[in-house]
Formats: C-alpha cells, structure tokens, sequence
C-alpha cells in the first residue's frame, strides 16, 4: 500500500561535529555530536541562546561549511565524500536560503532577483525562468510590484522577494535564518505566515532558526541548541 511507504527524511545528521583550528593547540569544538532529522513537509525551529551553534549547524546543513566528523545525509545523498563541486550543485539544486538581511540585488527588480538561483543553471534568462519568478512574485503577492527595484521596496516586500528567492530551484528545504529578524511585527508575522503557508501548499521543509518564541511555538517543532549539545525536541502548539 502506497501509505505503508516510509519517506526519507529530507535532511539527517549521526554524530556531527565541528571543530575550529583542528588539530592545534587552540582547537575548539563548537557541535558536539548532533543527530538529528528532519521530516519532508516539517516545519521545525531552531532556538539556543547566541552562541550555542545554532548558526554552525545552519551552515552545515547549508553545505556551506563541512563538519569535523559525522555524518550528513541530504535527499538521500550522503555528502561526506562530495568534492566542492558535487555540493555546489546538490546545494543549487536542493536548497533554498532565507537570511535576515535579504540580500537582494537593489539596483535589479523583483522579478530579476528571484531568477537569479536559476541563472545559476543558465547563463541567460529564458521565458521558462520569467514565467518561473512571476509564479513566486504571485504566491508571495507581490505581482504589481514585479518590475519594482528592489530598493524601492519596503523591508517586508523586500523579504518576500527574498523568500519567492529561495523557492525558485523548488528546494526540498529552505534553512531561514533569522527571517524575521529586521522587520516590525506585523511585516514579521506576515512573511512568517507567508512561509508556513508555502509549506502547507508544496510540502517543502524549513527549518528556521529564531530568537522570537512566539513563532517558534507555532512551528510543527522546536530543536534547541544550547553549548553545541541539542536538547530532547519539544512538539509546537
């Protein structure tokens, strides 16, 4: 039976570790060790006080640092043995970012800012990729300001552009990190719902990282973090 299949989890890690200045005198091991899993379709938090590494275990997951030991497992794909270019593109491929500053291109519009993962894959747009960014500038909506530059948008508009961004590929993740973190708090709630809302519609998995409990209880779970050890997981009201 269809329903009796058990799906990998999007994003798995046994035992990661990372350490700086490794094998000197003044190495220091910031993640002692983390297994955890996330399940396709979950929305999961990420607290832990500054410091805790939240941020490193983000980065990790990100494929944009490598642990000192363990395992990382993404879509399947354990990527221990990945050179550079093999994460580059399971990174490009599988992977969407959100950050709390959005990173946007100011001088470029709305819709040429969401196209930009897809010029990754291709050197020069393509009504394929218009028709791809003007779909995420809809579902965020954000359709009338398209053609709008990014700097002559609000900070919340802006941070939509940069979550229809991250959805570009059709990531089986996006890592959040700090999302909501510049805006005021209905723009806040706004791109959060606007997020959870994309999750509930394609099933895509986030994992956000968060100071702000308030939205972290309404995620599907929150892991904490705390001196590089995650604490038992908690289920979200």
């Amino acid at each position: 039976m269809a329903d009796s299949v058990i799906e990998l989890p999007v994003v798995e890690l046994w035992g990661i570790r990372k350490a700086y200045n490794a094998g000197t005198d003044v190495e220091t091991e910031v993640l002692h060790g983390i297994d955890m899993r996330l399940a396709r379709g979950e929305f999961c938090a990420l607290i832990g006080p500054s410091g805790s590494g939240k941020s490193t275990l983000l980065n990790i997951i990100g494929l944009l640092d490598r642990p000192t030991g363990g395992s990382l497992t993404i879509e399947g794909q354990e990527t221990s043995k990945l050179d550079d270019k093999a994460l580059t593109r399971l990174r490009g491929h599988g992977i969407g970012f959100v950050f709390q500053y959005h990173h946007l291109i100011s001088a470029f519009t709305a819709l040429e800012n969401v196209m930009m993962p897809l010029l990754v894959q291709n050197e020069f747009p393509n009504p394929a990729m218009q028709a791809r960014a003007a779909e995420l500038l809809d579902q965020v909506g954000l359709t009338r300001w398209k053609d709008h530059k990014a700097l002559n948008m609000s900070g919340g508009q802006q941070q939509r552009v940069a979550i229809a961004r991250a959805l570009a590929v059709k990531p089986a993740i996006v890592l959040a990190d700090e999302p909501t973190g510049n805006l005021d708090t209905k723009s806040a709630d706004s791109a959060f719902e606007l997020m959870r809302e994309v999750n509930r519609t394609s099933g895509t998995s986030f994992l956000l990282v968060t100071h702000n409990m308030d939205l972290a209880r309404r995620c599907d779970r929150i892991v904490e973090v705390v001196d590089g050890v995650l604490l038992p997981s908690s289920g979200a009201h």
